[in-house]
């Protein structure tokens, strides 16, 4: 049973709304991030960043409170404007390779704590913390957490149907995304998506692992500053982009050492086919299309790597994760990486960067070794969720990417 309720969100008025809102400021390159605060008083890029204009660092909790003295600024400027009634948003993004559409709601963190909103990466405490500070001092949320669903026909119908009325927003941004946005303030529909996430069993955890596990923070201290806490207050939910399943899209994270740990070319070949079939393609792109299958660039040529799987030991469905059998196959006993969240000698990027982008990387000297691997699938994912293990850290690159300034959680 999952519990996710309308609220009532701080928005852009309709008129800015494409100004305001902003893809998440670490998306910008220092150049751009200037382009867009320079010459757009209306970003919400302003409120995350309101330092800029000083021209200088701040303390962390200084820098915390401009944040929300700027987002109050931007209220005071009818620049966002509180919705009166609670609502349920229905988002939809679309380009011409995807379009993707789900509901903005409130969901429990009860929920996430009794294992009913699953996850699928673990979290480092320090950010944790981090983060809940920052929540409790600004005090809302720009950005929903991206949790998905088994596909429900009551959800899609329901969508469906308010997606045949006018949007309140629509608008294209510069990477040729079209972003529409519904409201939904109708009580007797509010209760039948209500209803309709009652009988749903799980919700997993797409992207947003840090955010709610900081909101659940935030939760428990208040409710402990609040005696007349009943359960009902704002922060016992958080935001959340609920959706289904089959409109998911993970892709693959790559990854590049930096070294051999010491090993020629050579004894590092031969470390590898202790544990996979290794065919050297020269400058042959090759990409794995198969499960076990990894990509590798190496001293100028693609090698494909087929795991030997009369040797490996299948355990569980971690265990069969490409970016686990990666892990304890090669990063760790022979490259000597064992600890993948903190690591300098070990560099991701996600599929958006193609199979060229490794050779460039290996090429121009930045790294000595790159892997290609598979994406994850939904079933993968879910499962691991399940049996409640944690995916090493960059395993799945999730789309949609949200947008910060859409709709903002007070609690």
């Amino acid at each position: 049973m999952a519990i996710v309720h309308p609220f009532k969100a701080v928005r852009p008025s309709r008129d800015k709304v494409a100004l305001v809102s902003s893809k998440s400021y670490e998306a910008y390159t220092p150049a751009q991030l200037g382009a867009k605060l320079d010459f757009n008083p209306y970003t919400f890029l302003h409120i995350v960043n309101p330092d800029y204009k000083f021209l200088q660092e701040v303390s962390t909790e200084r820098r915390f409170q401009l944040v929300h003295n700027r987002y109050q600024d931007f209220k005071r400027n009818n620049i966002f404007v509180k919705d009166k009634v609670p609502a349920f948003y229905i988002y939809e993004r679309t380009n011409i390779h995807n379009t993707f559409c789900g509901i903005i709601g409130a969901t429990s963190i009860a929920d996430y704590l009794n294992g009913y909103v699953k996850k699928h990466e673990g979290t480092i405490h320090k950010r944790e913390q981090l983060f809940e500070k920052y929540l409790k001092i600004i005090g809302f949320n720009a950005e929903p957490v991206l949790l998905t669903f088994k596909d429900d026909k009551t959800l899609t119908e329901i969508i469906n149907q308010e997606k045949e009325k006018r949007p309140e927003y629509e608008f294209s941004t510069t990477d040729k995304n079209l972003h529409k946005l519904w409201l939904v303030t109708n009580e007797n529909i509010n209760q039948k998506i209500i209803n309709a996430f009652a009988k749903i069993d799980a919700l997993y955890i797409a992207d947003g692992h840090h955010r709610t596990a900081s909101s659940a923070l935030l939760a428990k201290e208040l409710a402990s500053e609040n005696k007349n806490h009943n359960g009902s207050e704002d922060y016992n939910f958080f935001m959340s982009y609920l959706i289904p399943e089959s409109q998911l899209k993970i892709s693959e994270f790559n990854r590049f050492v930096k070294d051999l740990n010491g090993l020629s070319v050579a004894e590092f070949l031969e470390k590898l086919s202790s544990s996979f079939t290794i065919k050297n393609r020269g400058q042959q792109v090759y990409f794995p299309d198969k499960k076990h299958h990894f990509s590798m660039y190496l001293n100028g040529e693609f090698y494909s790597l087929y795991l030997k799987e009369n040797i490996y030991n299948f355990t569980d469905c971690l265990s069969k994760l490409d970016a686990e059998i990666l892990y304890r196959t090669i990063l760790n006993p022979i490259l000597g990486i064992k600890d993948l969240t903190n690591n300098d000698r070990i560099g991701h990027s996600d599929n958006k960067k193609d199979i060229v982008s490794i050779k460039t990387k290996v090429d121009l000297g930045l790294y000595t070794v790159g892997f290609s691997l598979n994406p994850v699938t939904i079933k993968e994912m879910k499962e691991i969720s399940d049996a409640n293990l944690k995916m090493p850290p960059k395993t799945t690159y999730i789309q949609p990417k949200l947008r910060s300034g859409l709709t903002m959680y007070e609690f």
